[in-house]
């Protein structure tokens, strides 16, 4: 058995979070490491490794992913913000669950990395 991800531990309740918004689709919570004023992790209840690795059957959970990604930044009074899926360990994907990052709070730079 595969050992939990630092988000499923999160999701039952194993470690605190800062949750700003939760449903029984998804959880949004702060960053523990932000990289911006304002850094919003948002991940499905679903356990889906990365971005990759999600079918047809999920096609509305990705859609109400975004949708909640854009009532946090506004929850957060963002006019302006950047979403952000990393897929994979050379795009930044660190924990091995999808989530996306809300960031904003100061101005975003292009390319981002």
């Amino acid at each position: 058995m595969a050992e939990k991800t630092v988000f499923k531990k999160i999701l039952d309740g194993e470690l605190p979070a800062d949750v700003v918004y939760q449903d029984d689709w998804c959880m949004a919570f702060r960053d523990i490491n932000p990289q911006a004023p304002v850094h919003i992790l948002v991940i499905p209840r679903k356990e889906i490794p990365a971005l990759r690795d999600a079918g047809e059957e999920d096609r509305e959970l990705l859609g109400h992913l975004l949708l909640v990604a854009n009532r946090v930044a506004r929850q957060q009074r963002l006019d302006d913000y950047r979403v952000v899926i990393n897929c994979g360990a050379e795009a930044g994907q660190t924990v091995w669950h999808l989530h996306l990052h809300v960031l904003g709070g100061r101005p975003m730079n292009w390319p981002p990395g």
